[in-house]
């Protein structure tokens, strides 16, 4: 059985080009599950700004990554959300240190 840390596992595997982290570390994976009768995972994300201009490559990287990661998936469907906003407290304490987000964050 697929579960949703497997899934986030497989989605750390993709980096962030502009800042070179991976997706889960920078918290732009809100949610993934995986339907066991189907073999179909779908995960729910955003990414740091609307005008990003890499938005399906981010999307087609998630998809892949997932399919790569976890031979048992046949299906993937990554799905972008704007609520929440992502923002950088979402992020995990060591991107927060090494962006020097704490002090943005006071």
């Amino acid at each position: 059985m697929v579960t949703k840390d497997d899934i986030f596992k497989a989605i750390s595997t993709v980096i962030d080009p502009e800042v070179g982290f991976n997706l889960v570390e920078l918290g732009l994976i809100y949610g993934a599950q995986y339907d066991e009768e189907k073999k179909h995972a779908d995960v729910t994300m955003t990414l740091s700004t609307r005008a990003c201009p890499l938005h399906q490559m981010i999307v087609q990287w998630v998809e892949e990554a997932v399919l790569r990661e976890l031979p048992e998936v046949e299906s993937v469907q990554a799905n972008v959300v704007w609520e929440p906003e992502w923002n950088i407290s979402m992020a995990s304490e060591d991107v927060k240190q090494k962006l020097g987000a704490g002090a943005m964050m006071m």
